[in-house]
C-alpha cells in the first residue's frame, strides 16, 4: 500500500458491528467498496449507509476485489468463511470475535494473506447504538506488521485508543468484558428482584437505580479503582454486613452466597483504599465466609 494511501475494504457479514464498522470507517474517508451477507437484505442495507459499496452475493467477489476484509459473520462461521474462499499474498483478512485469536484466519495465512483481529471492546444492543459508541472505544488487536500498523491507525481514526494482545489473551480478555458489561446486568437484575420483595416492580427498581450507577460509573471513571469503593466493606462495617445476610437469608436465600463472594472479592479493594486495616479486612472475611462450602 502506497503511503497515505487507504485501502478499499470488503466486508464479509453485515451484521451489527460490520454495519457500525463500514459506516464509521467510511465516515473518516476509509474506501468502502465492498459487501456480502447471508441475506442480500442485510448487505444491501449496510451497502446503502455507505457510500461507494457495491453488494456481491457471495463473499469470494468480496475477497477478490478488497485488499483488506472484515469477516464480521457470527464467531462460530469465521473459519469455515475464511476457509471456503481463495486469498492472495499480501492480501488482510480481520475478524472482529472477542474470544477467537487470528489461528481461525490460518487458512487465509497459507495464500499469503495478512491476518488479523479487530475487536471493539463496546456493548451493541443495536446497529444505531453500535454507530454511537464506536468512537471512544478500545480496539483489541492481535496482528503482525504491517497489518498492526493499519489497524492502530483505524483505532485511532475513529477516536479509539488500543490494546495489543496475544493469540492466548484472547479468551481471557473477553471473559473479562463479560465481568463488566454482562454481568452488571445480571447484578442489576438480582437487584431490582430484591426490590419487587418490596413491591416495586423492576421498571421501577430499573429508574431509581439507573442514578446511582451513574454515579458509580462517574466515581470509576474521575476517581478509579480502589478510591472509588464506597460501602460497608470499604468502611468496615460488620453490623451492616450481618444486617444484610440476615435479611437476604430470610428474604431472598438464594442470593446469600452471591453476596457473600462478591464481598470477599471486595475485601482486597477496600484494603488496597486503606480505609480499612488487616484486622478488620480479617474479620470481615471471616464473616462473608461462614456459610460458604
Amino acid at each position: 500500500m502506497e503511503k497515505g494511501k487507504k485501502i478499499d475494504i470488503g466486508f464479509i457479514g453485515a451484521g451489527t458491528v460490520g454495519k457500525a464498522l463500514a459506516v464509521r470507517l467510511s465516515g473518516k474517508g476509509y474506501p468502502v467498496v465492498a459487501v456480502s451477507s447471508r441475506t442480500e437484505a442485510s448487505a444491501q442495507r449496510l451497502a446503502q449507509a455507505v457510500s461507494g459499496c457495491g453488494v456481491y452475493d457471495d463473499g469470494q467477489a468480496v475477497a477478490d476485489v478488497a485488499e483488506l476484509v472484515f469477516v464480521t459473520t457470527p464467531d462460530d462461521v469465521i473459519a469455515p468463511v475464511v476457509a471456503g474462499l481463495n486469498w492472495h499474498a499480501g492480501q488482510s483478512v480481520v475478524h472482529c470475535s472477542g474470544a477467537a485469536s487470528t489461528d481461525i484466519l490460518e487458512p487465509a495465512r497459507g495464500f499469503g494473506a495478512h491476518v488479523g483481529a479487530f475487536h471493539p471492546l463496546q456493548t451493541f444492543a443495536s446497529v444505531s447504538h453500535a454507530i454511537e459508541n464506536i468512537p471512544g472505544s478500545t480496539f483489541a488487536i492481535e496482528a503482525e506488521e504491517p497489518l498492526f500498523s493499519i489497524l492502530k491507525q483505524m483505532a485511532s481514526a475513529l477516536d479509539g485508543d488500543w490494546v495489543r494482545l496475544g493469540a492466548g489473551d484472547k479468551v481471557l480478555y473477553h471473559a473479562a468484558a463479560v465481568f463488566a458489561c454482562n454481568y452488571l446486568y445480571t447484578l442489576v437484575k438480582l437487584a431490582t428482584d430484591m426490590w419487587q420483595v418490596f413491591g416495586v416492580s423492576t421498571p421501577e427498581a430499573t429508574k431509581a437505580l439507573l442514578p446511582l450507577l451513574r454515579g458509580t460509573v462517574n466515581n470509576l471513571e474521575n476517581v478509579g479503582l480502589p478510591g472509588c469503593l464506597t460501602g460497608p466493606i470499604a468502611r468496615g462495617d460488620l453490623g451492616t454486613i450481618r444486617s444484610h445476610l440476615d435479611a437476604l437469608e430470610m428474604k431472598v436465600p438464594q442470593l446469600v452466597s452471591i453476596y457473600r463472594e462478591l464481598g470477599l472479592n471486595t475485601i482486597p479493594i477496600a484494603l488496597a483504599k486503606g480505609k480499612i486495616d488487616k484486622e478488620r479486612a480479617g474479620e470481615l472475611e471471616l464473616l462473608l465466609k461462614e456459610g460458604l462450602s
